[in-house]
């Protein structure tokens, strides 16, 4: 007979963390406050697809950002100069945010002074997405040099985002990217999801995307 208990850590985590996301989006709710969590690996174009969105949003509502990252400032640095009010989370070497590290942020933030928050989350495509950060929406951005293969190779980032943005359209005449089997692989994953092809750096498509985050962040903060 074993002489030790199994505690079924993971299980315990996850339960802990989704009642203080749901705790997180009853009291954005309140606050008439939008976040949108936003996801995707390194390299992809987040930052600057963020900055195109400020640029687009900046004279419409009030916009925060909470730059998550194991260390460094750099992004927080060019979202201040993009025209948005910037706070930078270190994970300490964790790869993701959870609901814990998001309230915190928010507490120091102050979550009512804004109509609308952008948590740029850590860039990977495996542990952000285990995690419910408590934000009204998922977003994620996959970039068109990263292949059309990634919904098979990381199906639950694409299972729990709203809308999917392929970026860097405008490098298609380099890479080989399939738009339709991109499409219908997330589909498949996520019927509901809401794909936009965009270039962050030319502005294609930036357009459609804006409009659909207006009608979410008016929706949500009525």
């Amino acid at each position: 007979m074993e002489d030790f208990k199994v505690i079924e850590i993971k299980k315990s985590v996850f339960e802990n963390n989704d009642k203080e996301a749901d705790r997180i989006r009853e009291r954005l709710k309140s606050d008439k406050t939008f976040l949108l969590n936003l996801m995707s690996s390194p390299g992809s174009g987040k930052t600057t697809t963020l900055k195109a969105t400020i640029s687009a949003l900046k004279d419409d509502y009030k916009i925060g950002v909470m730059e998550a990252d194991i260390d460094s400032d750099v992004d927080a640095k060019a979202i201040t100069d993009a025209g948005a009010r910037a706070i930078q989370l270190h994970t300490g070497g964790m790869c993701h945010l959870d609901a814990g590290m998001t309230e915190q942020g928010l507490d120091n933030f102050g979550s009512s002074d804004f109509d609308f928050i952008v948590l740029e989350n850590v860039g990977n495509l495996v542990c952000p997405a285990e995690f419910d950060t408590g934000a009204s929406k998922n977003a994620m951005i996959l970039s068109v040099p990263e292949g059309d293969d990634k919904p098979l190779k990381y199906p639950l980032m694409f299972s729990v985002s709203d809308v999917v943005l392929i970026n860097k359209i405008d490098t298609k005449c380099v890479f080989d990217f399939d738009d339709e089997a991109v499409v219908e692989r997330i589909k498949k994953l996520n019927p509901k999801a809401e794909i936009f092809f965009i270039s962050a750096k030319t502005g294609e498509g930036i357009d459609k995307w804006i409009q659909w985050l207006k009608n979410e962040i008016d929706c949500w903060n009525k």
